[in-house]
């Protein structure tokens, strides 16, 4: 490469170039040790939820007047791919779908332009209509999961317990939010007997709107004094079902009290809310989510140690069992790919010792953590986390950052041999090789930009893959000329053995001689082989499974339980219970959570999130290993289509990159 010499730049700056490499290496230390950690990359979902509700309405009713509407409106959203839409009677259920064209940084902008444009067409909705309700946190995980089962204990208090755990884990760093879920809200009842007020000549309605006065917010007035205001209210609400049994109705100029006319009790919801179990017993379900910005590992080990007081308050009977935990899955994750980056720079570092020699291989020694401490930099300053993939990018690019190196100080060996001084064999190292290895760097980097400038979810979800090799590899380049030679100056002796031309090679480079003209002799021969194996190669490919993602290497087992559209959440409970008794002599199993009427809470990213629907449920079973896991679903596949004919199971391991769902999906 003609023009101006970077590396003999560097030689004439030899302390701006020392202290620039000690300055990298201690700033990337620090980048490193900030470097938040994930089990895997992040990835925007671009899904909103619309729901709205219409009490006693009809599904059909439901479907053309409210559904429909939406719809409608809907379908001038901005990057939609699709819209979904689940209609039950009396409620609307609306996935809005982005397409993977859709800019990460529009989408917040996306979903208030759906707010407005509902908000605009509301006007239309029959009287009746309540909402509509958005929900744009549909990507928020959950990465700590609590059940909370109680043994003596009533819903409400073990509920009161579970509220009092969430306001103290509030206060521990970097959690988000915490959400509760399988709650069931208290009511009550007031059950009236026909006959009753038929005999009595009562009309039911005319009680029904003396109750709702009686409960009524009305403002009572303020008075004010010298110093003071002060506000009056008058209560008529109700503090308990023997309030509202004790009011009095006047019938036929006698007081009655409904508790005469009818039976008053209080109760949860029925039919229940979506409900949620813990090896096979009614649990509450506390979910934690990482606030922006914060550290996986120390939210893990802040809640741990938060816990671990507030069991000491918990009477006895309420027990916390740990569901999900994706800071100890993090740590575990990002322990075993670093060991195997240790590991194959340990690999790197042994072939250039053996292949250059103690002082050639230093060389290439300093340069790797130089090049690493340089693209951990560069991830700080791109917020890219160390992950599966990025870890996965360091290591794939080991193999190809030493190059370089190793082509500059081979050089510099060469023209040592030469007779060349140092300072002479350095230049000439960046005078023969820099344009050839920039060149190979910059074509080995354009193999990844497909990756990099994939305008979908998978290309976010594999972005730090592209990220990290380009650094890593252009960083090489720049170590290569600059740093690589001032090292080479440092490390390799002046002078060496000096090897003309009649020198006699070493035994490599004799058997690569032989093997050279041999094949030269017999050239179309090596030529048609050549070609021969392309042909087979191609042929054989076809017979490579394809799968752009696979499975994840987690334990988790999911297990879904489709009943026939319109089963009662009763039924539901049934089939889940029953599933349930199987579980618990399954010696493969570890622990297992069950979801009634709703799917699991997203624990993990990349999950296909279900809503409310009575008749679904789920299991997230944890296994004991990943064999475990497969044998599990063998044995379990032939069990569920035996026992439960009325159900559409599905068993399947978390999945890597952006959900999918079902595998073969049909739109109609």
């Amino acid at each position: 490469m003609s023009g101006f010499n970077i590396s003999e730049w560097a030689l004439r700056h030899k302390s701006l170039v020392w202290f620039l490499m000690i300055a990298i290496a201690i700033a990337g230390a620090g980048s490193f040790m900030r470097l938040g950690r994930a089990e895997d990359p992040s990835f925007t979902i671009k899904t909103m939820v619309v729901q709205a509700q219409w009490p006693g309405a009809t599904i059909t009713d439901t479907l053309n007047q409210v559904t429909d509407r939406l719809e409608k409106q809907l379908q001038d959203t901005k990057y939609l791919d699709y819209i979904k839409s689940y209609t039950t009677a009396g409620t609307s259920t609306i996935y809005v779908n982005l397409t993977g064209k859709a800019p990460p940084d529009e989408v917040d902008g996306i979903w208030q332009d759906v707010r407005n444009d509902v908000a605009d067409m509301w006007y239309q909705m029959p009287d009746g209509v309540q909402g509509p309700v958005f929900n744009t946190k549909f990507g928020d995980t959950y990465g700590i999961v609590y059940a909370f089962t109680a043994d003596g204990f009533s819903d409400r208090q073990l509920r009161d317990y579970v509220e009092a755990v969430r306001s103290q884990l509030l206060n521990v760093n970097d959690v988000g939010k915490i959400d509760l879920f399988g709650t069931q809200d208290e009511k009550i009842f007031v059950e009236f007997s026909t006959e009753r007020l038929a005999s009595l000549n009562i009309n039911r309605q005319a009680l029904i709107q003396a109750l709702q006065a009686q409960n009524a917010v009305t403002p009572s007035g303020i008075v004010q004094t010298d110093t003071e205001k002060i506000l009056i209210q008058v209560s008529g609400s109700f503090g308990s079902a023997a309030d509202i049994a004790k009011i009095n109705f006047n019938i036929d100029g006698k007081l009655i009290p409904l508790g005469d006319l009818a039976t008053v009790r209080s109760g949860t919801a029925d039919p229940p809310q979506p409900m949620f179990r813990y090896n096979g017993k009614p649990a509450l379900g506390l979910a934690i989510s990482m606030a922006v910005g914060g550290n996986n590992l120390a939210l893990g080990q802040g809640v741990s140690d938060a816990m671990a007081r507030i069991v000491n308050d918990l009477p006895v009977g309420i027990e916390p069992h740990l569901v999900a935990n994706q800071p100890e899955v993090v740590s575990s994750a990002i322990d075993d790919f670093t060991e195997a980056l240790w590991e194959a720079i340990a690999i790197v570092l042994v072939v250039s010792f053996l292949s250059l020699g103690l002082r050639a291989g230093a060389v290439v020694a300093f340069s790797i953590p130089l090049v690493l401490a340089a693209v951990f930099i560069g991830m700080e300053f791109d917020n890219i986390d160390l992950q599966r993939i990025s870890l996965g990018a360091l290591i794939i690019a080991l193999g190809l950052l030493v190059d370089d190196a190793m082509i500059t100080v081979e050089m510099m060996v060469t023209r040592l041999e030469a007779g060349d001084d140092r300072h002479h064999a350095a230049v000439f190292a960046y005078t023969s090789t820099a344009f050839p290895m920039l060149t190979g760097t910059l074509v080995t980097v354009l193999g990844f930009v497909p990756i990099g400038f994939a305008q979908s979810q998978a290309g976010e979800y594999t972005y730090s893959l592209f990220a990290v090799v380009a650094m890593a590899l252009l960083i090489s380049w720049v170590v290569a000329v600059m740093f690589a030679p001032l090292l080479g100056m440092t490390l390799l002796p002046a002078k060496l053995k000096h090897r003309d031309a009649e020198s006699a090679p070493g035994p490599i480079i004799r058997t690569f001689k032989r093997v050279l003209v041999m094949a030269m002799r017999v050239r179309w021969l090596v030529i048609v082989g050549a070609l021969a194996l392309l042909v087979v190669a191609g042929f054989g490919y076809k017979y490579i499974p394809n799968q752009f993602f696979p499975a994840s290497d987690r334990p988790e087992l999911l297990v879904d339980l489709n009943l026939k559209q319109g089963s009662s959440i009763y039924g539901t409970l049934n089939v889940a219970e029953a599933f349930d008794e199987i579980l618990k002599d399954e010696a493969d199993v570890d622990h297992w959570s069950t979801y009634v009427g709703r799917g699991t809470i997203r624990f993990y990213l990349a999950l296909n999130i279900q809503l409310g629907n009575d008749s679904y449920a789920q299991a997230v079973i944890v296994t004991k290993s990943i064999e475990a896991r497969e044998r599990l679903r063998k044995k379990l596949e032939p069990i569920l289509a035996e026992k439960f004919p009325q159900v559409t199971p599905r068993l399947y391991a978390l999945e890597l990159g952006p959900p999918i769902g079902w595998p073969v999906q049909y739109r109609v």
